[in-house]
């Protein structure tokens, strides 16, 4: 089993989202993350799909997106030609004396804290998945209330990785 990052161009229409999802679920494919946003050009959404398989179950997966009509460009994302980014927001249970100690990991990492309340701190961290593992790990002693992450966000490196709608 392997993983790969696709990334598609898709029309920005109500149900888009919906169509792409249950082509997974209808074929028993599992989508580890999947994150979608409104590209610059408001007609269209770009969408990054974390999946895994073999390599006939991937390349079946990509040729299917590539037949959705929404679907104007797909594109894999490798790791050595492009940048991921995922979002946590974690939610430590910290009193006011074990607070300074959660502070100075997340000073570590360069992660923000977003919010304090008597027994807990709200941390927003930016980062690869990796960053993010680590700091969960560094964080072990503490207990964990609440966990919310985004999943992947990638773009390709440079000018030769863009993906572009025919007839924009």
């Amino acid at each position: 089993m392997q993983k790969k990052v696709f990334q598609l161009l898709a029309d920005n229409t109500s149900g888009v989202l919906s169509r792409i999802a249950g082509l997974f679920s209808r074929r028993g494919y599992n989508i580890e993350s999947i994150t979608a946003g409104q590209t610059s050009d408001p007609r269209y959404s770009r969408v990054t799909i974390v999946t895994s398989g073999d390599d006939e179950i991937l390349e079946q997966i990509e040729k299917q997106l590539a037949k959705l009509i929404d679907v104007k460009e797909i594109r894999e994302l490798k790791p050595e030609e492009s940048v991921y980014r995922e979002l946590l927001l974690l939610k430590v249970h910290a009193t006011a004396e074990q607070r300074q100690s959660v502070i100075s990991v997340a000073d570590i990492f360069r992660a923000k804290i977003v919010d304090v309340a008597p027994e807990s701190l709200i941390i927003e961290l930016t980062g690869n998945q990796s960053k993010i593992e680590a700091f969960i790990g560094l964080l072990d002693g503490f207990e964990i209330l609440e966990q919310a992450r985004t999943g992947i966000a990638g773009l390709g490196r440079g000018t030769e990785n863009m993906l572009f709608a025919e007839n924009q």
